[in-house]
């Protein structure tokens, strides 16, 4: 078990419907970063932009940003996270990838597609939740509109960090803030939210916003909230098992099963 897990932020515009850019341009910011580092984020499809045209953008499992995911993972030696559109049996996912320094990894699909904007009517519903062990750390990875359920992400599960990965559009940041910092307190865990910055293809404008909260909501990143940043923010063990065995909130959490 490692008493500290260092995590970097990609927050950055988007190349609307271009994987092969959108690459090239994590290739590019990854390149630059010199702090050292144990897992990177980056934002909800990231190669492609929160676009409903699965039909002409949706890869496999082995598709080309997988294989450039691991191909990062493996030379870098560090875990890299975000989501890609996938398809499979004949349906579409927005499925995030954990892939480690190995090259292998875990997945979740996104459990609320966003009616708002017809996700549902696009891409199927994960069903199952997601713990990833690395490093001696318990990670609860989401995606955007799960940020929304407090159910969905509630820790049953003792896990250190959770995360949210995001299109996230600027006129709703209040929203946006304010979740990221109750699911961290109300979870007793690490809070990180990544989002993306720019406009895309159908002119929606996202403000970035993207940040790290302790786990009694105290905000720990310090870059800008809504330029393009690389930051790396170290996380403590003993921070979590301080506060824990101090206020013993998550003794008093109700007991319920989710069965949909």
């Amino acid at each position: 078990m490692e008493e500290q897990l260092k995590v970097t932020l990609i927050q950055t515009s988007l190349f609307w419907e271009d994987p092969e850019k959108n690459r090239e341009l994590f290739s590019e910011k990854i390149a630059s970063i010199t702090d050292e580092t144990d897992l990177i984020i980056l934002p909800e499809m990231f190669p492609t932009g929160f676009s409903m045209n699965a039909g002409n953008l949706a890869e496999e499992n082995e598709g080309p940003s997988v294989n450039w995911m691991r191909t990062i993972a493996q030379e870098r030696k560090v875990a890299i996270t975000g989501s890609i559109i996938i398809q499979e049996n004949g349906d579409y996912f927005n499925r995030l990838f954990f892939v480690f320094p190995d090259g292998t990894f875990k997945t979740y699909d996104k459990r609320h597609t966003f009616t708002f904007a017809g996700e549902d009517k696009t891409y199927a519903s994960g069903k199952e939740r997601l713990i990833v062990e690395y490093k001696g750390w318990k990670i609860r990875p989401l995606i955007c509109y799960d940020l929304r359920f407090p159910v969905w992400a509630r820790n049953v599960e003792n896990y250190d960090m959770l995360f949210y990965i995001a299109s996230w559009p600027k006129i709703r940041r209040l929203s946006w803030d304010t979740l990221l910092r109750a699911r961290a307190i109300e979870n007793m865990a690490y809070c990180i939210g990544v989002n993306r910055t720019g406009k895309d293809g159908n002119n929606h404008e996202y403000i970035g916003h993207s940040a790290v909260y302790d786990t009694v909501g105290e905000q720990i990143s310090t870059t800008d909230f809504e330029k393009d940043l690389i930051e790396t923010v170290t996380l403590s063990k003993k921070h979590i098992q301080e506060n824990r065995a101090r206020f013993h909130f998550l003794d008093d959490r109700d007991n319920f099963e989710i069965t949909d």
